[in-house]
């Protein structure tokens, strides 16, 4: 079953409505860079697990909105044996509080939390995306 939009209810959005708009939002990626996601698995998740928390020293789960957890494409090698995915996490909750407290558009929100997670997938840096933001 296709998730609501999530503007049409006045109840919070749930992960499948979270889920259809990253959807929207890859669907937007050009094809030349969208076939180098083919084994990328985007995942929304309520909050970030423990074990990131931890790793990221965040103070409060809410600090973050999205994670990559992968080896970002130029630094791979043919050789890599890795038994885990290459993995985008959206964090629900916090995303929501963002879409909250700024009133941006929520699929605003998801598409660049997403296309900054993707980044990463890439290998730029924070610091290359916020310089590419603002040239944009």
């Amino acid at each position: 079953m296709a998730a609501m939009d999530p503007r049409a209810s006045r109840i919070a959005p749930s992960l499948s409505d979270i889920e259809w708009l990253a959807e929207r939002a890859l669907a937007t990626i050009p094809k030349s860079l969208k076939r180098h996601l083919r084994n990328l698995v985007i995942r929304v998740d309520e909050l970030p697990d423990e074990e990131v928390e931890e790793e990221m020293e965040l103070e409060s789960p809410f600090d973050i909105l999205g994670l990559y957890r992968g080896v970002a494409l130029p630094r791979k090698s043919v050789g890599d044996v890795r038994p885990d995915a290459d993995m985008v996490f959206l964090y629900r909750r916090p995303i929501l509080d963002y879409w909250c407290e700024t009133g941006e558009d929520l699929y605003r929100v998801v598409r660049h939390v997403l296309i900054h997670e993707i980044g990463h997938h890439f290998g730029f840096s924070d610091e290359d995306m916020e310089r590419l933001e603002e040239e944009a």
